[in-house]
């Protein structure tokens, strides 16, 4: 039936949560209206597979031409850009660990938000969405990650006095699903 669907009904029959500042969505992170949105990118910040690559595509070669001047970024760390044709203003690139290879995965991952978070502050900035960072080729699992990514967000947003706009977009039900438990855990 999905197959049925047009793109504007499924837009409608997405999923979404929220508490507070908090969101959870089920969508396409290269849709979503913010302020930034987060790259899931690799060091050299020149494109690459699915979030990376969907970011790229969506952005149009001018994000591509900006990230040639940034000299690459080491894991932990974040850049922003201009979103271009993007709905988001900005890009926020950051590395993510690779799991079994990287020391230190859970401090990575969590500078990853930690440092994101910070440049929507030092820029002004007052929405922001996030796509799971390391789940996918970099095979950081699901559920810690997600977990990593709440905790890294709820700490930084309980220290912070402006008000940030924070989402967390899932491609897929069962990610959603992970973020939802997991946020619905930490909010007791």
């Amino acid at each position: 039936m999905e197959n049925f669907l047009s793109e504007e009904l499924k837009e409608i029959l997405k999923r979404e949560y929220s508490k507070g500042n908090i969101i959870l969505n089920l969508g396409d992170i290269t849709k979503v209206e913010v302020d930034a949105i987060v790259n899931a990118a690799n060091e050299t910040l020149l494109g690459g597979g699915g979030v990376d690559g969907a970011i790229h595509a969506a952005a149009g070669s001018e994000l591509l031409e900006e990230c040639k001047t940034l000299g690459g970024c080491r894991t932990g760390e974040a850049k922003i850009t201009k979103g271009y044709n993007l709905p988001a203003k900005n890009v926020i690139h950051t590395v993510g660990p690779i799991y079994n290879t990287d020391k230190n995965v859970e401090k990575l991952l969590s500078d990853c938000y930690t440092n994101s978070l910070k440049l929507i502050v030092e820029n002004n900035l007052n929405s922001i969405a996030f796509p799971g960072i390391s789940t996918g080729v970099y095979g950081y699992p699901k559920e810690d990650a997600a977990r990593i990514a709440i905790e890294s967000v709820l700490s930084f947003l309980k220290n912070h006095k402006g008000d940030i706009k924070v989402i967390f977009v899932s491609f897929s039900e069962r990610d959603f699903d992970i973020y939802k438990k997991i946020f619905e855990e930490s909010m007791k």
